[in-house]
């Protein structure tokens, strides 16, 4: 038996004389494989073994011929999202928005506007977190839940409110959390106190998981369709953004929407509410806003950090995004696979200061609106009190 290696057929005629392109050791064998690094609890690299692949581009979406298939109501339910969804989002949520659940959704939208109810954010606000942070840009995604349901609050950013409304308590709290991190930052005036869209431009995704409410209802528009569709805006996050994504969950409502984020892709941070009713447990020193971008750092440069500031002080030595959002990855150290834990959990010490170091004030400034981004933390304090006070009736001991 001969072990003698065959040649390789040859290319007929002028070709086989050819000198093939490229024909060097990356060519030979393909570029090579990037590997990149992953935080730990205290922002720095884990060495290991994961590699992180690029995913290829997506091919152009044609949204007039995609519309142009659509039945007749379904381009009527879907004028919406037709005209106000950023094409770089619809091109991969196509078919989650001609679901038979996402058409129910529409319908009772429309039956809302009929029976004359005013519905918040305005209409043409609803999908604005597309527009300002188109899905090729995402680096930081922030779950909120409810939309403020008074009038020129929510514009479709979560924890973001119109000017001249002043920032409502939870934003403030955040303020807090950003000023601890980086001394030097200071919240904007009053008067424009509450406008994040500088982040949203920057690529963090301020995304709420219900994106319509009643006005003056908080919760109104919950269990008819859009956590399914925002879980479905995750999902597409977690899948595409192969770079690597920080995920700030706050609450447990957020961290329940994270908790299929495993590996070592993506960064999981993990702390209570920052409402007034849990951020005094630990929210404000939660380092949330300086372990992104040194964890964004590691992935994309020094360019890939986000800056904080609002009000155009650039105090705080951070630099924005850059323009290549998906350019070469940086080559740094391996990654640690962590497959079985969303990314690191914060552990937090109780403060209740405020950012300029006075007594945080916890009286909403929406003159008596509940703050909605509180109501989670209101119905589980609700839910405890119930358990406490049915355990005292019926072993006259408080259940623990």
């Amino acid at each position: 038996m001969s072990f003698k290696r065959k040649a390789p057929p040859t290319s007929a005629g002028d070709d086989a004389k050819k000198p093939k392109k490229n024909s060097d050791l990356t060519s030979f064998f393909g570029p090579p494989k990037v590997k990149t690094a992953t935080a730990t609890n205290n922002g720095g690299l884990a060495g290991g073994g994961g590699v992180v692949a690029e995913s290829a581009p997506t091919p152009k979406f044609d949204k007039d011929k995609w519309a142009s298939g659509l039945s007749e109501e379904q381009r009527r339910l879907l004028k919406l999202e037709i005209d106000t969804l950023d094409p770089s989002w619809l091109a991969q949520l196509k078919d989650e928005v001609t679901s038979n659940s996402f058409l129910e959704l529409k319908r009772f939208l429309q039956k809302e506007t009929a029976s004359s109810q005013k519905i918040y954010p305005p209409m043409e606000d609803v999908y604005s977190w597309s527009r300002h942070c188109p899905l090729h840009k995402v680096r930081v995604v922030i779950l909120g839940q409810d939309p403020y349901h008074g009038h020129n609050q929510a514009h479709g950013l979560c924890f973001s409110v119109r000017p001249p409304t002043p920032a409502p308590p939870s934003l403030r709290n955040i303020y807090t959390a950003i000023k601890r991190d980086y001394p030097s930052f200071s919240p904007p005036p009053k008067s424009a106190g509450g406008l994040l869209t500088p982040w949203a431009d920057q690529g963090v995704l301020l995304l709420n998981t219900c994106l319509t409410v009643r006005a003056g209802q908080a919760n109104s528009h919950a269990n008819h369709g859009w956590e399914k569709f925002t879980q479905k805006v995750i999902d597409t996050v977690v899948k595409l953004r192969t770079r690597g994504v920080v995920f700030l969950a706050w609450g447990s409502p957020a961290q329940k929407r994270c908790a299929g984020i495993t590996g070592a892709r993506h960064l999981v941070l993990k702390s209570v509410h920052p409402s007034p009713l849990s951020a005094h447990k630990g929210f404000f020193e939660c380092g949330h806003f300086k372990k992104a971008n040194e964890w964004l750092e590691s992935r994309y440069g020094p360019e890939g950090v986000v800056d904080w500031n609002l009000d155009g002080n650039k105090s705080v030595p951070m630099k924005g995004p850059a323009k290549d959002v998906q350019g070469p990855v940086k080559v740094t150290e391996d990654q640690v696979p962590s497959p079985k834990e969303d990314g690191p959990v914060t552990e937090m010490v109780e403060n209740g200061a405020g950012w300029n170091g006075e007594k945080k004030d916890d009286k909403d400034e929406f003159e008596g609106d509940d703050d909605d981004d509180a109501i989670a933390a209101l119905e589980e304090v609700a839910r405890l009190e119930a358990e406490a006070e049915a355990a005292a009736h019926g072993t006259g001991k408080v259940k623990e």
